[in-house]
């Protein structure tokens, strides 16, 4: 019982100094809204046309809104040397991350149907698969949690976790199949695309918007969350090596 009252009172104190920020909070809604309008826009007002960006606007405002709130939040506290008071805490290592990570993991999920709630005023969603739904946009919050956390404890400034946090992004946004097909890409960049977890994570959420699964759901979901234990993992690792060690 002591360790999750321990891990609720990490969780509340970086609600309270990090997510619930007017900044943070105001950015994470102008975020999806900002990409949402953009590209339907774009594409139209039409249903299909709509249905065809709705997946690929939701992973977007996953993968941006949890890796870029933890990279800042871990890297300021390193930094700070606040982080290496709570590694001193008399709680296993997994329980405090899962804490410090929870937060960003909620900020995703609930950043993720912003784009749906947007949609739902042009298009009957009542079609989707919900279920499938709710689990892709779970995984990827998790998995896309765990790559920021990744990203924070292997570099030291902020400037530098957002640098790194680039270099995974952006490459994902074209990769992983979020707005157009993988088989679109050449043929010697669709092995690299079955190695990043948007791509499984897209797949899921394109067939529960449209119906038409490129891989079986749960061949998609084994895949994304092993892609969360071992981004875990290597960030544990990480942690042990470089502060505790």
């Amino acid at each position: 019982m002591k360790l999750w009252i321990a891990f609720w009172n990490i969780l509340l104190k970086d609600f309270r100094t990090y997510y619930l920020k007017p900044p943070n909070l105001s950015w994470g809604i102008i975020f999806p809204i900002a990409w949402t309008g953009m590209f339907f826009i774009k594409s139209g007002r039409g249903v299909e046309s709509i249905l065809s960006v709705l997946p690929g606007v939701v992973g977007l405002s996953i993968l941006f809104g949890t890796t870029s709130l933890l990279s800042v939040t871990v890297t300021f506290e390193k930094k700070n040397h606040s982080f290496e008071r709570l590694l001193l805490a008399p709680i296993p290592l997994e329980l405090l991350m899962l804490a410090k990570t929870s937060g960003a993991i909620l900020f995703g999920f609930f950043n993720a149907f912003v784009p749906v709630v947007m949609a739902a005023f042009w298009v009957d969603l009542s079609g989707m698969r919900w279920g499938v739904f709710v689990a892709a946009v779970f995984l990827l919050s998790v998995a896309s949690t765990f790559l920021g956390l990744f990203i924070a404890v292997a570099v030291s400034e902020v400037f530098e976790a957002q640098t790194f946090s680039n270099f995974f992004r952006f490459p994902m946004l074209f990769l992983c199949g979020l707005f157009f097909p993988i088989s679109t890409l050449p043929v010697f960049l669709r092995p690299l695309s079955y190695l990043l977890p948007l791509t499984y994570g897209a797949a899921m959420l394109h067939g529960s918007v449209r119906g038409e699964f490129i891989m079986p759901v749960f061949l998609a979901m084994t895949v994304l969350a092993a892609f969360c234990v071992g981004l875990f993992l290597l960030s544990l690792y990480s942690i042990q090596r470089r502060w505790i060690a």
